[in-house]
């Protein structure tokens, strides 16, 4: 007994002295260390922190992040399962943030913009378009959670309103976004991946741009691109400038995983506001239209049509009785509305997206070299389209098979060969010209510009024409350099213009 005592005692001294030495010892080698070479982590000066410019810009971001943030909500949906329509495109609306339920739903989270002290919300349509009948949550930045109805929606724009019943809401401040400009400042405030009230920074890259993301040939796209890092869950949530306005909704980013990659795309705030103000008076968008199909002019198109340079938007085709009123015609370019210079279609559309049925518009259009106004009243799009007729065609003889088989001509320089076409397929496509494309060469500058195989051609150089001959003619008065105009029949009916260039050399 005794000797078990003195063994644990003697153990425990040791483990205490053996202690007592490693540790000693440890210190004892830092000391060593630091008496022998003194050990500094980071460099010896400090920051300038006088350079008032980049307090100021700091105190910005700091601000501004202060300010807007409590008007940002997170705003979480239910909806019945339903597979992305948008698939894999690389143009998106952020695919935002979806599980499934059990019952068959699935559930998203968006962002929204609060713009009315009694709960009013900006969002997109495509955050809430398939919500269950409560299935609108809104969370405040302070926590406060709130069921939203679904006051309207406008697929048009991608623009959403909803409401809660509350009082005294911090409310958004909205910005200009006609005076946004490339190289400012914006931050991206929203609530990306489910990390609410989150701020990125970044540049204003584009405005104006259009992508196609929306599936209607009506669809309003003039978006601000910016390199603000955004990802989903960020839909429907603010754009704000270095002041701490709003200049857009963030819509839609470029993307080949689901996630941002460095551009994202938000809807101007005064498209927005305007859609906004309809959805909460009337509950839907009452929208005045033209009537007209549109497309941009390039270098190529201005000089078919005798125009210094590129500007303006070209007439295709005359689709509605309010343009075609107020005399305007296809081949048509519209270089001002109500004294605004356009310079792409989508400039156009945004200007008339905030127009109502009876309001008045102003032109100025490019016809056959001179410079005419036209005023348009707009009306409202029908809902009804044309039906092409549906006639039992004659057969083609053998002789006019021959026929086509000995009047083809190809234009090499263009990259592509018309033949005549057969009385059955004139009388198909209802027309007169027998001028049809029967091939056309990948890439080459006929194919570029969008001609297409069986189009049939009207018009050569604002000139009807009928007969091959009378085309190829026109294409060799033509000189290297100068351009075109083909007035086109595709395969579906539809009529358009398509200008080429005649190459050099």
């Amino acid at each position: 007994m005794k000797r078990s005592i003195l063994a644990a005692f003697f153990f425990i001294t040791i483990g205490i002295i053996f202690g007592v030495v490693l540790v000693s010892d440890f210190d004892g080698v830092n000391l060593g260390l630091a008496q022998q070479k003194q050990i500094q982590l980071g460099a010896d000066r400090k920051p300038d922190k006088t350079d008032l410019n980049l307090q100021a810009a700091n105190d910005a971001f700091v601000k501004v992040s202060k300010e807007a943030t409590p008007s940002i909500v997170s705003i979480v949906v239910t909806t019945k399962a339903k597979k992305n329509p948008h698939g894999e495109e690389f143009f998106r609306f952020f695919p935002d943030f979806r599980f499934r339920l059990p019952d068959e739903q699935s559930q998203g989270s968006g962002s929204g913009v609060i713009v009315s002290k009694d709960g009013y919300i900006i969002t997109n349509n495509h955050v809430v378009e398939n919500a269950a009948g409560d299935g609108i949550e809104v969370v405040l930045n302070d926590t406060r959670r709130f069921k939203a109805k679904l006051i309207g929606t406008d697929p048009l724009t991608d623009v959403a309103i909803i409401k809660i019943e509350a009082s005294d809401l911090p409310v958004a401040v909205l910005g200009n976004s006609d005076d946004v400009q490339v190289g400012q400042w914006a931050l991206a405030i929203g609530n990306p991946l489910g990390l609410n009230s989150t701020v990125t920074a970044g540049i204003i890259s584009y405005i104006g741009r259009s992508i196609r993301i929306i599936q209607d040939s009506y669809g309003i796209e003039n978006f601000i691109q910016t390199d603000a890092a955004v990802n989903p869950g960020n839909s429907g949530g603010a754009l704000v400038n270095i002041y701490g306005e709003v200049i857009g909704i963030n819509t839609a980013i470029a993307t080949t995983n689901q996630r941002y990659q460095g551009y994202s795309f938000a809807i101007p705030i005064n498209l927005a506001k305007t859609v906004a103000m309809d959805l909460i008076k009337y509950g839907k968008v009452e929208r005045g239209y033209i009537g007209v199909s549109i497309s941009l002019v390039d270098e190529t198109l201005a000089k078919a049509n005798g125009l210094d340079k590129a500007e303006g938007v070209f007439v295709q085709e005359v689709i509605g009785e309010a343009a075609k009123a107020a005399g305007v015609k296809a081949g048509d370019i519209i270089l001002l509305i109500d004294g605004k210079p356009l310079k792409a279609p989508n400039e156009l559309q945004t200007h008339i997206a905030a127009k109502h049925p009876g309001d008045k518009v102003k032109l100025l259009i490019w016809r056959d070299e001179k410079k005419i106004e036209k005023i348009v009243t707009l009306k409202p799009r029908s809902n009804t389209s044309d039906v092409a007729s549906n006639t039992s065609p004659d057969e083609a003889s053998d002789s006019e098979s021959q026929e086509v088989a000995s009047r083809s001509i190809t234009f090499d320089n263009l990259g592509f060969s018309v033949a005549k076409a057969d009385a059955r397929t004139m009388k198909e496509r209802e027309v007169t010209s027998s001028v049809i494309v029967s091939d056309l060469k990948g890439f080459s500058e006929a194919a570029n510009r969008g001609l297409r195989v069986n189009d049939i051609i009207l018009e050569a150089d604002r000139k009807p024409i009928g007969t091959v001959t009378d085309f190829e003619k026109i294409v060799k008065s033509k000189k290297p350099g100068d351009a075109l105009m083909l007035r086109v029949k595709g395969a579906q009916g539809g009529t358009r213009f398509v200008a080429v260039m005649i190459p050099k050399g």
